[in-house]
């Protein structure tokens, strides 16, 4: 991998570790919000957990290729579920880094997705 793809790598692990760790801290609040955000139960179980795993995979470089196609998939998924929110009118807080991230829902939130997407793209092009 080229030392680009590993930089990409490791920013994004980083940032999925960062998100998967945010969320349990918050405890009961997390699970609150995500709720309101219209995600399932059982994804508001297994998100954190999920993204610490997949985080961790990316910064260890365990199977990068692997690791940034799930991630792309998943930030798809909280991109298209946040455009979906968006399109109803509805502002609720973000919750994608627990309590670090109460602000409500706008279109930088999209931009800031489409940048991680960016991410794993070059992760899976290096």
């Amino acid at each position: 991998m080229s030392a680009v793809g590993l930089v990409a790598s490791i920013l994004l692990g980083f940032v999925f570790l960062v998100s998967g760790g945010s969320k349990i801290a918050a405890g009961p609040a997390w699970p609150e919000q995500a709720r309101g955000l219209g995600a399932p139960s059982v994804v508001v179980l297994v998100l954190p957990w999920l993204e610490i795993v997949l985080g961790a995979v990316l910064v260890m470089q365990l199977a990068p290729g692997v690791a940034a196609a799930t991630a792309l998939l998943v930030l798809v998924a909280f991109t298209a579920l946040i455009l979906r929110r968006l399109s109803q009118g509805r502002h609720p807080p973000c919750a994608c880094f627990g309590a670090w991230s109460t602000k409500p829902l706008g279109p930088s939130h999209v931009v800031r997705n489409v940048g991680f997407m960016a991410l794993a793209v070059v992760v899976l092009l290096a």
